[in-house]
């Protein structure tokens, strides 16, 4: 109601990944082979959910955001149909293949591994089909969101003027990196870490090492976004990237779900920085077992208040952080380390 108002409830349909989808072609291993560096040498099917491919529908929108992404570089675009309403192939190969190839080197950059397959299934397998783009730029003011640009096309040009237009609105560039990062998950919209951890990925470049994240998460709940995936980061634990992929070796559960193993690596900080989760609803025990470190929510915010810091550096009881109100509308990062990717 409060994104799509006046739209009936029942014209809205959940996408089921597993049940929905149908296989309308594959990107083939040797093409992933080339586009990865060589780090990964699999086959990708392309599946769609079954609505997508009614051809009584004669316009079919898709409506979103162009900012920094983890996974394909820079989100939106054919990441909407081939993930957003795709299915588990893609899914977990899109996801592990970002992971393989290091987020560092991928978020706020087009042409990204991931985006070249994604490129390739678009115009291989959907060019006949009647999709029509509208991309937003927006920064946050507040508590709103202000738009900058709509771009709109069914082609890559309208999402490349997006995608300039992010990387200006978008991204900032510090000169030095921060020992301490605050950020605030909107309990409206963050209710797991697999969203929530979104303060992890756009921080990361920016954070010094041996530095700390707290992230101040007044509504996430569990891990996952289902009871698997759930299942699967508390088994593991966001345990580093070179700890996990020695486990997809050995764990069946793991290989299988390859974009949990993905979301940990992503969400892991490889022991360069201290991730300091600040929760109502998780216990300290669930926390830790994570591999986070644990704080209480109505604690940390006597002291990092959201309603009193602003965005960028703050000086708290003499202590220079630094802080983000929102972290899914941006990329932060030293300049150093990003002119080294």
């Amino acid at each position: 109601d409060e994104m799509f108002e006046g739209i009936p409830h029942d014209r809205f349909f959940i996408h089921d990944w597993k049940k929905d989808v149908i296989k309308i072609g594959e990107v083939p291993k040797e093409y992933v082979y080339d586009v990865s560096e060589g780090l990964v040498n699999e086959k990708m099917d392309v599946e769609v959910n079954k609505m997508f491919l009614d051809r009584s529908y004669d316009l079919i929108l898709s409506i979103g955001q162009v900012v920094p992404h983890e996974v394909v570089g820079m989100a939106n675009y054919s990441k909407n149909i081939f993930v957003g309403i795709g299915g588990n192939s893609m899914i977990n190969k899109s996801h592990m293949l970002g992971a393989f190839y290091g987020m560092e080197r991928m978020m706020g950059r087009d042409f990204s591994p991931v985006r070249k397959v994604l490129d390739y299934a678009q115009e291989k397998f959907i060019s006949s089909y009647p999709v029509f783009y509208i991309f937003t730029v927006t920064t946050q003011n507040g508590t709103s969101a202000d738009i900058h640009g709509i771009y709109a096309g069914n082609g890559r040009d309208a999402f490349e003027e997006a995608l300039k237009d992010s990387q200006q609105k978008n991204f900032t560039f510090l000169d030095e990196e921060p020992e301490k990062i605050v950020v605030y998950l909107d309990e409206r919209e963050f209710k797991t870490t697999w969203l929530g951890n979104k303060a992890i990925y756009r921080t990361r470049m920016a954070i010094a090492n041996g530095g700390e994240l707290i992230v101040l998460a007044p509504e996430v709940k569990r891990f996952g976004e289902d009871a698997e995936n759930d299942r699967l980061i508390r088994k593991y634990g966001y345990i580093g990237r070179e700890n996990i992929l020695k486990k997809v070796e050995e764990n069946e559960d793991l290989k299988n779900n390859l974009s949990v193993a993905a979301h940990i690596i992503h969400g892991s900080s490889d022991g360069k920085f201290n991730i300091t989760y600040a929760v109502r609803h998780m216990t300290k025990d669930e926390i830790e077992k994570a591999n986070f470190k644990y704080m209480d929510y109505d604690e940390a915010v006597k002291k990092y208040d959201p309603k009193k810091l602003k965005d960028g550096y703050n000086m708290v009881d003499g202590e220079k952080i630094y802080y983000i109100s929102n972290p899914a509308l941006g990329l932060w990062s030293s300049k150093k380390k990003f002119s080294a990717q």
